[in-house]
C-alpha cells in the first residue's frame, strides 16, 4: 500500500482567550512567541490533557486521520467544531501546538474570502503570483491561464486589484485559481457558498473531475447532500475532536441526527461564530404571526413575519444593506432563500439597534425542522458584515397549505405549490 499523501497524527490547536485578534507590532509578535515556546517546551513536562488552562482553549485536540491519494474527505461539523482550525493546519497557514501533520505533494487551499490573494495586485498577478507560491513554472501558468479566465467568468476585470471585485467575483477567481494549476491536494472550505447556485454546481462539478484524476480533495460544507455526492468518506468533528471516520453516507445520518436533537443557534448576540466585519450583526431571531405574536412553530400555508434585530456598531447609518435568510431542510439542503436585493428592497440600518421584518406569505414548506442562515452585506456582496451559520432552528407542523382540508402532507419533498389542474 502506498504511503498516505496526508497523515495527521495527535492533532491539537490551542488558543489564547483575548489573543486571537492578532498581533499588531513586533514586540506582540516576540512576546506570542517567547510565550508558544515555553508553552512547548512545559507540554514536553506533563502528560497531554492534564490541568486546564483558564486563559485558552483547545479549536482541536487529539485529530489523527490518513488520506490517500485520490481520496475525496468531507468534513462535518456544527460551527465551533474545529473543522476550520484543521484546514488552517493543513494548509500551514498557524502552526500546531501539538501533533504532527505530513503532506506529500502540493496543496491549493481556498479558506475565508481574503485568503490567498493580495489585494493590491490585479487578477491577473494573483493567478500568477498563486502558481509561483505552488512551485509552477510561468510556461506552466499560461498553459492554464486562459481555462481559468474562462472558468472565473472575470475577464473583464483580470487588470483591475483584486480589492475592488466583489465577494462573488472573488471567489470565483480563487476556486479557479486552486483547482485548476494541478495541486495534487485540493483543500475546499465553506467559503463556497458565497457564490450562486449555477457557479456551486459548476465547483462541484471540477472536484469531482479533480479527484477523478487521482488527485486529493478535502472539503468542508454544511450542503450535507453535496458531501454525500462528492465525497467518499467523511470525518465529523465536535468540539474540536473527532468523534467519527466513515463513509460520507453513515457520517451525514449521524449529524443530521445529532443536529436535531438539540436547538441550533441560541442568543445571536452570544454567537461569537461568525464571519464579516462586524460592522453590523444580527442580535436576535423571532418568528412572529400577522397579529405580531411570537409563534414557536409554523404551519404550512400560513403568514409569518421573520423579526430580526441587528446591532450596527458603526457611528453612522449603513445604507443599502443587502439581506439575506437561507432556510435548510433536514439534510441541510437549501430549500428556501429570501434576499432583499430580489425584490430591490435593500435596506439602512440605523445607528445603534433596530429591527427590520421579512414577511412570508403562504408558507410552501412541509411538516419538519429546518435551520436558517443569516447574513448582511453591502451593494449585493461586495463587502460583508455579518454571517451566522445555524442562526435559529424552525418548525413547521401541520397546516391546510392548499385550503382543502386536506391535512397530509407528502414526506418526500419539502416545498409545496398550488397548482390548477385540467383536462380536455
Amino acid at each position: 500500500m502506498s504511503a498516505p499523501v496526508i497523515s495527521v497524527q495527535g492533532l491539537s490547536k490551542r488558543y489564547i482567550l483575548g489573543a486571537m485578534a492578532g498581533h499588531d507590532t513586533l514586540r506582540d509578535q516576540l512576546a506570542h512567541g517567547a510565550q508558544a515556546l515555553f508553552e512547548a517546551f512545559q507540554g514536553k513536562l506533563k502528560r497531554k490533557g492534564d490541568g486546564a488552562d483558564p486563559n485558552g482553549f483547545w479549536a482541536l485536540r487529539d485529530v489523527s486521520f490518513e488520506l490517500g491519494q485520490g481520496e475525496v474527505l468531507g468534513v462535518v461539523g456544527r460551527n465551533g467544531a474545529g473543522k476550520s482550525t484543521l484546514l488552517k493546519l493543513l494548509s500551514q497557514i498557524t502552526e500546531p501546538t501539538e501533533g504532527e501533520i505530513r503532506v506529500r505533494g502540493r496543496m491549493a487551499s481556498l479558506l475565508e474570502v481574503g485568503t490567498g490573494f493580495h489585494p493590491e495586485l490585479t487578477g491577473r498577478e494573483n493567478v500568477f503570483l498563486n502558481g509561483a507560491i505552488l512551485g509552477m513554472s510561468r510556461r506552466e501558468i499560461l498553459s492554464k491561464f486562459d481555462e481559468i479566465v474562462a472558468f472565473a467568468e472575470v475577464e473583464r476585470f483580470l487588470d483591475t486589484p483584486v480589492k475592488r471585485y466583489s465577494n462573488g467575483m472573488y471567489v470565483r477567481l480563487a476556486f479557479a485559481v486552486a483547482a485548476h494549476l494541478d495541486p495534487e491536494i485540493l483543500v475546499v472550505d465553506e467559503v463556497l457558498a458565497v457564490g450562486d447556485v449555477q457557479f456551486q454546481k459548476k465547483c462541484l462539478g471540477k472536484m469531482e473531475d479533480v479527484s477523478k484524476q487521482g488527485r486529493t480533495v478535502l472539503f468542508v460544507s454544511h450542503n450535507m447532500s453535496a458531501v454525500e455526492m462528492l465525497c467518499n468518506r467523511a470525518i465529523l468533528l465536535d468540539h474540536g475532536s473527532l468523534c467519527m471516520d466513515d463513509t460520507a453516507r453513515n457520517v451525514v445520518k449521524r449529524y443530521v441526527e445529532e443536529s436535531h436533537a438539540r436547538p441550533a443557534g441560541g442568543q445571536l448576540d452570544q454567537r461569537v461564530d461568525r464571519r464579516g466585519t462586524g460592522a453590523a450583526r444580527a442580535i436576535s431571531f423571532r418568528v412572529l404571526n400577522e397579529a405580531r405574536e411570537e409563534e414557536p412553530s409554523m404551519q404550512s400555508g400560513g403568514n409569518y413575519v421573520f423579526a430580526v434585530e441587528y446591532e450596527n456598531l458603526t457611528d453612522a447609518p449603513i445604507e443599502d444593506v443587502s439581506v439575506r435568510i437561507d432556510i435548510f431542510d433536514d439534510h441541510t439542503a437549501l430549500t428556501l432563500l429570501l434576499k432583499t436585493d430580489f425584490t430591490n428592497q435593500n435596506l439602512t440600518f440605523q445607528k445603534g439597534r433596530g429591527t427590520f421584518h421579512c414577511a412570508v406569505k403562504n408558507l410552501p414548506l412541509t411538516n419538519g425542522l429546518y435551520t436558517a442562515r443569516i447574513f448582511f452585506s453591502i451593494r449585493s456582496d461586495s463587502e460583508f458584515l455579518d454571517w451566522v451559520e445555524d442562526a435559529v432552528t424552525l418548525t413547521v407542523s401541520g397546516g391546510d397549505f392548499f385550503g382543502t382540508q386536506h391535512l397530509g402532507q407528502p414526506k418526500d419533498c419539502k416545498v409545496l405549490l398550488k397548482a390548477d389542474w385540467s383536462s380536455n
